[in-house]
């Protein structure tokens, strides 16, 4: 009889037990993860790892903190990176922000903070003055720093490969009337050269600053350009302050020294070059006038996505 029971016991059992769930894989999915944001700290690592990990210092985290072996503060012998939050975790690093039209980036990013004490006091007020009259003090990064850097967004991306070279960008790309870093000493064409991120092409960039010298381009269209790159920005016709806000960004990333700005020839010509290579269709949108061939043959029958 006892046995009877077990038996019942171990079957009424069985039946609660739900069957485990099948997976059906659908193709009509992608990554959440579609950027790869760049920062420096602005503050030594111990303070900086507070920040970053205490609740009772501020609500801002990254997914990883890359030290500096000559920092003081740092009592450890590795530079290696440390990991604050895991890759699947939302990191509050990004704050608010917008690049090629996708906003509140820390949805869709990982984070990376390099500690560095580089600062910046944004001066800004009602109406805003403008990125000449913040009070920028730029500190280079470490070569140990930098090889960690270069090692880990290669690891990263080598996780995420839907992360494209135009969407690995600096926290001042995101959010350029706010923020400077990773600051004009972030080596960005080195990273290029590892496989990370994005840069032009030297030759390209020489024919379009030859066909700049020759065609004058009126200030909304070169407005309109910087916004298809990324930026958010509406074309005014007008060099406003939130225009020169997003040169300072782009300047920063792609040609520091010297900070104009302002649509200077060189920076005009790097932003086509760089339309040409990774946003071929917005760059098309754009109809630039009397294109020589060499210029507007690339720009033909595209089905590259902007």
């Amino acid at each position: 009889m006892r046995l009877v029971l077990l038996g019942l016991a171990l079957l009424s059992l069985s039946a609660c037990v739900a069957p485990p769930r099948l997976d059906v894989v659908s193709e009509n999915q992608g990554s959440r993860i579609r950027h790869l944001v760049l920062h420096f700290t602005a503050e030594p690592f111990d303070r900086s790892l507070a920040l970053l990990t205490r609740a009772d210092t501020g609500a801002v985290s990254a997914h990883y903190l890359v030290p500096d072996l000559n920092d003081p503060t740092f009592s450890g012998t590795s530079g290696r990176p440390l990991r604050l939050v895991a890759e699947d975790r939302r990191a509050w690093h990004a704050g608010r922000s917008v690049w090629a039209g996708e906003t509140a980036l820390n949805n869709s990013s990982i984070g990376i903070e390099i500690v560095n004490e580089s600062t910046c006091d944004h001066r800004l007020s009602e109406p805003l003055p403008g990125p000449e009259a913040d009070r920028c003090r730029y500190l280079p990064f470490s070569e140990a720093q930098l090889a960690e850097v270069i090692a880990l967004t290669q690891e990263i991306l080598a996780r995420h490969p839907d992360i494209p070279p135009e969407r690995v960008v600096g926290h001042a790309d995101i959010a350029p009337t706010r923020k400077v870093d990773p600051g004009p000493f972030f080596p960005w064409k080195r990273l290029h050269e590892a496989g990370v991120g994005p840069w032009y092409e030297e030759d390209t960039f020489e024919a379009w600053r030859a066909w700049l010298q020759d065609t004058p381009l009126p200030l909304g269209t070169r407005q309109a350009a910087l916004a298809a790159w990324g930026f958010e920005l509406t074309p005014t016709g007008r060099l406003d302050v939130e225009t020169r806000y997003a040169l300072r960004a782009f300047q920063l990333h792609f040609r520091p020294e010297p900070l104009t700005y302002a649509f200077d020839e060189d920076t005009t010509a790097i932003l086509f070059a760089l339309l040409e290579r990774y946003r071929p269709k917005a760059l098309a949108e754009l109809a630039l006038p009397a294109l020589p061939p060499h210029l507007a043959e690339p720009l033909r029958d595209t089905d590259s996505p902007p």
